[in-house]
Formats: structure tokens, sequence, C-alpha cells
């Protein structure tokens, strides 16, 4: 042994003192082999107990409807602005925010939409809620409105134990949809015609006043000689430009910094515009005229802002027209003819697999608490 350790050779270890520490296979399967009527009767007995109690839960009924919500119509707006020069950036920073139909999904999740539901169906005394937004939350609950990916449908389902108010649910959800598209400004071309509405008012007036002040100058067809009709509506529209691009650089201020390159864009064609304009009024300050043709140059640019305004209204509202045939149904919500849940097959499978599950590990731990209580 001494030798051993002299030349750096380890003592060979003696194989009747290792200790086995792994687990027998048997071992574990003992105790389940000798319960085995415990633990494979026992399992099968709270499967079929979860079975009967699955026979007396409510049964729940899903309706569900679908439908195709507003398309965005762009192509007329496009192809009449194209013409506009400046004014083609104003529509198109009035109509900045699109409607996704996620905007139309938050809508039917609105306040005011549930409770219209909550109301219409008595869902307060239905859920046995005493407030209105208890009702409100149970009702969120039981509904699932989803946008389908791929089909680009949005889908609302329904659970209710009445197969019937389930189908008059989801089918009232579109109808709140339509109510609320109906008097709010949600989609592009909406937008559009509620910022050219209030534009086209305020033009009008304004050429209701050039108008009068013209008449009140004695000015007649005649005059025309004088100033070329050509100069007058060539001042107008460039002043209309000028004022269309002053409204666009004013909203992406409102959006933007005015560092950024959009703002800078707009203020340098903005700032050119009015070098031309200005140029203009020298060369007609060099050759003074009457006063009724600065009251004509006047009327001439109210009315073509006018004009423009007014073309943009009516694209506006003929778009809007096209988008709301708007809500287009493809599946109206019928009363389901089979619940949809508790599903009581599920229920029995799920609660025996993991009654073998539990009782199996019961059994096991009992067993090796029993040898290690022995060992003491």
């Amino acid at each position: 042994m001494g030798e051993l350790q002299r030349t750096g050779v380890p003592p060979i270890a003696d194989d009747t003192d290792d200790t086995d520490d792994s687990i027998d296979l048997f071992e574990v399967a003992q105790p389940l082999i000798q319960h085995w009527k415990l633990w494979l009767l026992g399992s099968l007995g709270i499967g079929l107990a979860a079975l009967g109690i699955a026979f007396l839960m409510t049964p729940i009924y899903t309706a569900r409807t679908s439908f195709l919500p507003p398309q965005q119509q762009q192509s007329s707006m496009a192809s009449a602005l194209a013409s506009f020069g400046a004014l083609s950036g104003l529509a198109s920073a009035a109509a900045n925010i699109k409607s996704p139909a996620d905007q139309y999904v938050a809508l039917m999740q609105s306040v005011t939409a549930t409770d219209k539901l909550v109301d219409q169906f008595e869902l307060q005394r239905i859920y046995g809620k005493e407030f209105r937004f208890e009702a409100r939350a149970a009702l969120d609950q039981n509904t699932r409105i989803e946008i389908g990916k791929k089909d680009g449908l949005i889908s609302v389902e329904v659970d209710d134990p009445d197969p019937k108010r389930a189908a008059g649910m989801a089918n009232a959800y579109v109808e709140q949809l339509r109510r609320l598209t109906s008097v709010l400004a949600v989609s592009e071309a909406q937008q559009r015609r509620v910022f050219f509405e209030k534009e086209l008012k305020e033009a009008r007036d304004q050429l209701a006043k050039a108008q009068q002040a013209l008449q009140a100058t004695g000015f007649n067809v005649g005059a025309l000689r004088a100033e070329p009709r050509a100069a007058a509506e060539s001042y107008a529209r460039l002043r209309a430009e000028i004022t269309a691009a002053e409204v666009r650089a004013q909203v992406l201020r409102g959006s933007l910094a005015d560092s950024s390159p959009e703002v800078q864009r707009q203020l340098g064609q903005l700032s050119a515009l009015r070098a031309q304009l200005s140029r203009l009024e020298q060369s007609s300050d060099a050759n003074p005229g009457p006063d009724y043709l600065t009251k004509f140059r006047e009327y001439k640019y109210r009315e073509t802002l006018f004009e423009m305004f007014a073309r943009q209204y009516e694209l506006a509202r003929v778009d809007e027209s096209r988008e709301g045939a708007l809500i287009q149904v493809v599946d109206v919500a019928t009363p389901p003819e089979h619940k949809s849940k508790p599903k009581r097959a599920f229920i029995a499978v799920a609660a025996t697999l993991l009654s073998v599950l539990v009782i199996g590990v019961l059994l096991i731990g009992r067993h090796f608490w029993r040898q290690a209580a022995l060992r003491r």
C-alpha cells in the first residue's frame, strides 16, 4: 500500500462500500400494482362524476355574424386633385387619419354601443348585475370581435344560454356600428366631406361679400376690356393656391415639427407662391386702374376658391356614398342549433386523466414515505 502511494497510483475503490442511490422502476410501479383498483377505478369514478357535473351545467350557445367593413374609396379624389396644385396637399392633410378595421372594432366595443345592447336586451336583469358597468363587463366577457387576417372580414361571436338572444345580440352589434358610422366622421371620405363642408361654407360667405363689393363699384362687362379676364383669373387662381398652401402648412405644423422635411417643403412652396403673387401685384401697382378692377380680382379669387372647395365637397360626398353601402353583412347571425359549451366529453376525459396522474403520484409518494420511515 505504501508502495502504491510512493508511485502516485491512486488506490482502487472497494465496490462493496458503494451505495446505490438510483430509483428502481419496479419499486415505483409496486404501489400502483398493489392498489390498481384504487388507482384506475378511482380515476374512472372521478371522470364519471365530472361528466355528471357537466350535464348539470347550463348549456351555452354561440351565435356568429361576419361582415365586410366599408372599403376606402380614393380613386376619384386622387384623379380630381391632380390638377389643383396645393389643394391636393390640403385634402391629403384633411384625410391623414386612415380608418382601419381596428377602428370599427373599437366602435363596437365602445361604451355607447355596449350600453345600447345592455338596455335593449335587459342584460342587467339577465346577468344579475346591480350596476350597468358590471353588465357591460359581463357582456364583454361573452363577446369576441375579431378581424380575419386573410379575408379582412370582421366577425362577432356572442355566448348566451338563450340561442335566440345570442343571435340577436350578435346582429345588434352590427346595427350599432351602422348607427355610429352614420353620425361620426369615421372613414376617410367622411373626414374629407366634413372638412370641405366647413371650408365651403366660409368660402361661400366670402364670395357673397366680394360680389356685393364689386357691384357697389358700378362694375359692368365693358370694363373687362381694361383688365382682361385671363389676367384676373390667373391672379385669382394664384391667391387660391396660396390660401390652400397656408392651410396645408398649418395642418402639418399641428402634427409635425417645424424642422421636419414635410413642413420645410410646404413652407418653401408657400414662399415661392407668395413671391410670384408679389411680382404680379407690383406689376399691377405700376399700372393702376379703376377701383372696380381690384374688386373684380378679389371677386374672381373668392369665386375660384369656392369652386375648388365645392368640387372637392361633391367628390367627398360621392366617395362617402360609395363607402357606406357600407357595412356589407356576409353571414347574418342565426340561433345556433347546438351548444358550444360545456364540452362534456372533454371535461370527463380531462378529469379522468388528471385523476390518474394525481392518484398515482399520491400512491407512489405514500409508498416512499413509508419506506423512509422504516429505515429510521
